[in-house]
């Protein structure tokens, strides 16, 4: 009887072995393995042990009877691996269990078996989703812009002033880079301090963070906008008003817990593809006052709607400040983003959608109904945790 189960056992843990020694009781086990290319393609991000190096560990194991490169792509990578091994059951974990998969078993003859996420006995349980946040729990956090961005730019607020609001981000998922989540700010602050922030005042670590990453020799000429060093030193909801200047007149920060609370069940990221090399999201930017104005209301809506817990008036004013921000950057929307905004935005637990930072590409960044109950059929969306102190 011939078994089969896929994955990419980048993290290979303990909770893989047990999987492999359960999946093992059915028969056989073979193992797909999931390419660097599918990997890099789907999820965005290098894996961390090549190809050849984790089917080396995986047919190492005893519960193992041989691995394989998968040859196809996407979450269905295991296709051609199946055609050319013709299993009798594939085994999957609750977490890896899908409608897709079970289809396709349904179609082909092959019996079709869940198992529970359990650990080996006396053992914690492990995930690749916790180790990557155990490995990141004293890294530099990231932040997300949620209304009234790019008026942290003179050239911007000097037609209307207004409110930039920020959430600093636990970095406890991978932070991709030129994906709007600060990735640039984040390396100028690991060439001062590698492993985490120091233990200083926030908004004066703020302005050292900006001086620092806009020196003056900076040979591109660009100032990078302070909301970037801002929303990551300063925790908790952040909002800072700009005038005419780079840095802001007030900064004022919310680190109630029941409102922090309150937004990381409304919010989620889902991955798209990076911002492309050569992008630029300020041609044809149209400013003028009453686009500027536009931006600045949406943000006064937001902050006033997350102040009052009230889903639908920020969901109002998050998608207000997010056309605000398009219709003075129309090229935030770059070839083939519309499509991941019309997919997302079709779904009736998707309130409202922007893309973080400049745009061009990265993510989505959604408000919903329930982030857990989102995530539970949606597997690429990602969690937000905000960061207390």
């Amino acid at each position: 009887m011939k078994v089969f189960v896929s994955g990419c056992y980048d993290l290979l843990h303990s909770g893989h072995i047990e999987f492999f020694r359960q999946a093992s009781q059915y028969g056989d086990l073979y193992v797909g393995i999931g390419s660097d290319a599918t990997i890099l393609d789907y999820k965005h991000h290098k894996t961390l042990y090549p190809e050849r190096e984790r089917l080396f560990m995986v047919k190492s194991i005893r519960y193992v009877t041989d691995a394989f490169i998968n040859a196809g792509s996407g979450i269905m990578d295991f296709v051609p691996t199946v055609e050319a091994l013709h299993p009798d059951r594939f085994v999957v974990n609750s977490d890896g269990a899908s409608e897709e998969k079970r289809r396709y078993c349904e179609q082909h003859g092959i019996e079709y078996i869940v198992l529970d996420r359990t650990p080996a006995d006396g053992l914690t349980p492990r995930s690749s989703t916790d180790i990557k946040r155990t490995l990141a729990s004293n890294n530099i956090p990231t932040r997300l812009d949620l209304a009234g961005t790019w008026i942290d730019q003179p050239y911007v607020s000097t037609y209307a002033p207004g409110w930039a609001i920020t959430i600093s981000l636990v970095a406890d998922f991978e932070v991709r880079e030129r994906c709007g989540l600060s990735t640039s700010t984040r390396n100028q602050i690991r060439r001062l301090w590698p492993v985490r922030l120091p233990d200083m005042d926030p908004e004066m670590l703020a302005k050292l963070v900006f001086c620092f990453e806009n020196e003056p020799e900076r040979a591109d000429g660009i100032i990078s906008g302070a909301q970037d060093a801002i929303g990551i030193c300063v925790p908790g909801l952040c909002r800072h008003y700009y005038n005419a200047h780079y840095w802001p007149e007030k900064i004022e920060q919310c680190t109630d817990g029941r409102i922090l609370v309150w937004l990381e069940n409304h919010l989620c990221l889902v991955p798209i593809f990076p911002r492309r090399p050569g992008c630029s999201v300020v041609e044809g930017r149209q400013l003028n006052t009453n686009n500027v104005k536009q931006l600045t209301t949406a943000a006064d809506d937001c902050w006033n709607a997350i102040m009052q817990c009230d889903i639908q008036q920020f969901a109002n004013a998050y998608a207000a400040s997010f056309n605000a921000q398009i219709t003075l950057f129309p090229a935030m929307i770059q070839p083939g983003v519309q499509h991941y905004i019309d997919h997302y935005s079709a779904m009736p637990d998707v309130l409202a959608w922007k893309m973080p930072g400049a745009g061009g590409g990265g993510y989505l960044a959604l408000v919903v109904s329930d982030s857990a109950t989102f995530r539970k059929t949606h597997s690429e969306a990602i969690p937000l945790t905000i960061r207390r102190k």
